[in-house]
């Protein structure tokens, strides 16, 4: 397991507790002696104290991918890659994972403007891309306070397009925030749970049957009427199911 406590720490910030400290200890000691019920156990303790990383989902997922339960390793690395978009390893141990379900569901491909827009704003999550806005901004700020009292032209150039360079950054990375937090928004991803469901017509039991689903299945949801909600699969195949049957992903 790549996840050391240290590491841990400084992701989750100072405001850990010494027994948030203490269970992760304990998780990582019962995954490397193979004791997964534990470490997951332990994991989810600490998710319960309100604290939770993508390394901390990634670990989760790592413990129910070892316990063969698909439903859970999908769901957790999926929460891993909502707070960091493009962690490698996370990504190939999602698809180990999804290489266990029964469904083969095809995507529909994208246009090309499309997917070149999505590969760009997706290399960071929205907080990721706000963040990286906010310090090309100081460092904007601070490039232009430096021309201001340089007194060599040379070296004014130099914080002149530096500042400049700092403030193009910044807003590029302002606009790709707002794309993927309004993107964030409209998705609504969700993984089935039930080993199998069937996928009907209209939100209730009478209704025909469409498709069935099997555990691990990732769906997105368009809407919700009584106890059932509409979703729509990759290849753009629509319909309802209880529930009960998923577990919405954006539920920090």
């Amino acid at each position: 397991m790549k996840k050391l406590t240290l590491f841990f720490l400084l992701v989750v910030g100072l405001s850990v507790s010494a027994q948030d400290i203490n269970l992760f200890d304990g998780a990582t000691k019962a995954y490397n002696e193979g004791d997964y019920e534990k470490a997951a156990e332990n994991y989810l303790k600490i998710l319960e104290n309100g604290h939770h990383s993508a390394e901390l989902y990634f670990n989760l997922g790592n413990c129910y991918y070892k316990l063969n339960q698909i439903a859970p390793s999908i769901y957790y690395y999926e929460k891993a890659l909502l707070l960091r978009p493009n962690d490698s390893e996370t990504k190939n141990n999602l698809t180990y994972a999804q290489n266990m379900t029964l469904d083969a569901i095809d995507k529909i491909p994208e246009a090309g403007l499309t997917k070149i827009k999505k590969d760009l704003t997706g290399f960071l999550s929205f907080d990721q891309w706000a963040k990286m806005a906010v310090a090309f901004m100081i460092l904007f700020v601070m490039f232009y306070i430096a021309f201001y009292f340089f007194r060599y032209s040379s070296r004014k150039r130099i914080a002149f397009i530096s500042s400049i360079v700092a403030l193009v950054i910044s807003i590029i990375s302002t606009l790709f925030a707002y794309i993927q937090y309004d993107e964030f928004k409209a998705d609504q991803p969700a993984i089935v749970f039930s080993e199998e469901i069937v996928v009907r017509s209209e939100p209730n039991d009478r209704s025909q049957e469409i498709f069935k689903l099997h555990e691990g299945a990732k769906v997105n949801i368009l809407e919700e009427l009584n106890d059932f909600k509409k979703v729509q699969i990759a290849d753009g195949k629509t319909g309802w199911l209880p529930m009960e049957s998923i577990k919405v992903l954006k539920d920090f």
